[in-house]
């Protein structure tokens, strides 16, 4: 979702950033960017103390992603071509999944706003699982629920921790350029990159 429906990761920085100056914690966007992994519960963790208790650490998440909702509300906009992909591979009879670090709040604010929701057979989010990516359970558990196997499918993927886990589950990977280089992506193993989804033909699949 985030950086593969919606360009937003440098408003999840922003909002980390200020998130973590308002508990008196002090970090770059660079650091960030080097951290930015995992779940939002094992970010909290990272990020203010790893022996915090479940329900703060719950209260702490959803704290920070009001701000990250906040800021980027007036912002929000799918990636050029989005809908006409979605579209079409609803069209072609393709099951179409997604499979997200984000929480199911961030996911309702997304896939309503953009009016996408009726696409997508199959949502796994951040409450479903307990390791977020590069870990592979998140992909494991959608393709349970989609009753197909990892050789059936396609991920697209921006980041490198979900190249890693997408590739470590079985999936061929499309990488899409918001967060890394065409260079970056096509090391972790991506066998088509991206800038936006007008780029993308889909000859390869029928």
């Amino acid at each position: 979702m985030d950086g593969t429906l919606i360009d937003n990761m440098s408003f999840h920085r922003d909002s980390w950033l200020l998130f973590c100056r308002r508990h008196n914690i002090s970090f770059t966007p660079e650091q960030f960017h080097t951290e930015n992994h995992g779940t939002l519960n094992e970010m909290i963790r990272y990020f203010l103390g790893r022996d915090l208790p479940d329900e703060r650490v719950e209260e702490l998440g959803r704290e920070k992603e009001k701000i990250y909702r906040e800021i980027y509300k007036d912002h929000l906009r799918e990636i050029e071509g989005l809908t006409g992909l979605l579209e079409k591979l609803e069209r072609m009879g393709m099951k179409i999944a997604m499979a997200t670090n984000g929480d199911m709040t961030n996911i309702d604010f997304v896939l309503d706003n953009l009016n996408i929701r009726r696409f997508f057979h199959v949502i796994t989010g951040a409450d479903e699982i307990r390791k977020g990516k590069p870990d592979t359970e998140i992909f494991e558990l959608t393709l349970k629920k989609m009753n197909l196997g990892s050789r059936e499918c396609i991920a697209v993927e921006d980041s490198t921790d979900g190249v890693i886990a997408a590739r470590h589950a079985g999936l061929e990977v499309i990488g899409i350029t918001t967060m890394h280089s065409k260079k970056e992506l096509k090391g972790k193993g991506c066998f088509r990159v991206i800038s936006n989804y007008k780029e993308l033909d889909l000859g390869f699949i029928i």
